[in-house]
């Protein structure tokens, strides 16, 4: 018997590799997966997965909007794929969820998977659903060990004002003399900071330093391209090409886990 699954993940490089690794579980079956919560609500109440890998953070909600709306009778086991600090990881303990902190190892994976089966094996669902609900339920009720360790919003100053970009928002960073330039789809934006200054403000799992000059938001990677002599260029979404310099290479594949 094998146990239908279905990944929420809104970062491509992330989702694929969550299907590749599902692969190699026989005890696994991957249904579909998708990039939005929107879409996963609709996928989960009609497909019905026994076991579903939810980012928390996407770009449309969170996982646990996705869990709040979800009406199939059977809530599937949850495996959460979050970048939360380690405070926040003490409340998925304490309700006894698995998770796999971004970025993880293979390794990982592999034990929140033995986990799964163990459960299901043992009839441990009714109490693992109990569980979802009482998470939800601290949740509604507003606690802090479930808010994200980062700052949502990046300040713009602009003369006499102050504006407000959302992080998820911004695509990548680069430096430009004395400023740096926050790209995002709809305009670039200018901002008299370094670059590590900002790093620590947008240090959420979802941001990388791949250059002196340049910081990328995860969630726009395109592809990876592998040029000559050991190098790395990253495509954005937008077609905007990066280098990953040497000094930072190291840090980048294993964050992304390749």
């Amino acid at each position: 018997m094998q146990i239908s699954t279905f990944i929420i993940d809104d970062e491509p490089l992330a989702r694929q590799r969550l299907e590749n690794l599902v692969v190699d579980v026989p005890e696994i079956h991957l249904l579909d997966s998708c990039k939005t919560g929107k879409e996963a609500i609709a996928k989960i109440d009609e497909l019905k997965p026994e076991l579903i890998f939810l980012d928390i953070q996407m770009k449309d909600m969170t996982g646990f909007n996705v869990l709040e709306q979800i009406t199939v009778p059977k809530k599937p086991l949850v495996i959460f794929v979050t970048a939360y600090d380690e405070f926040a990881l003490k409340a998925f303990d304490y309700f006894a969820f698995d998770y796999l902190l971004k970025p993880f190892k293979d390794e990982r994976f592999f034990k929140s998977a033995k986990n799964v089966i163990d459960i299901l094996k043992h009839d441990g669902h009714i109490q693992f659903e109990e569980k979802i609900e009482g998470l939800l339920k601290s949740i509604q009720e507003g606690k802090d060990m479930f808010r994200p360790s980062y700052n949502n919003k990046l300040p713009i100053k602009t003369g006499n004002k102050i504006y407000f970009i959302e992080n998820q928002e911004i695509k990548y960073i680069t430096a430009s003399r004395y400023y740096a330039e926050i790209h995002t789809d709809q305009k670039k934006h200018l901002l008299r900071e370094s670059l590590t200054n900002l790093m620590e403000n947008l240090n959420n799992g979802s941001f990388i330093r791949i250059h002196r000059s340049t910081i990328i938001n995860l969630r726009y990677i395109g592809e990876l391209i592998n040029s000559n002599y050991g190098e790395i260029d990253v495509k954005m979404t937008d077609g905007q090409l990066f280098r990953i310099s040497k000094g930072y290479k190291k840090e980048f594949i294993q964050k992304m886990g390749i």
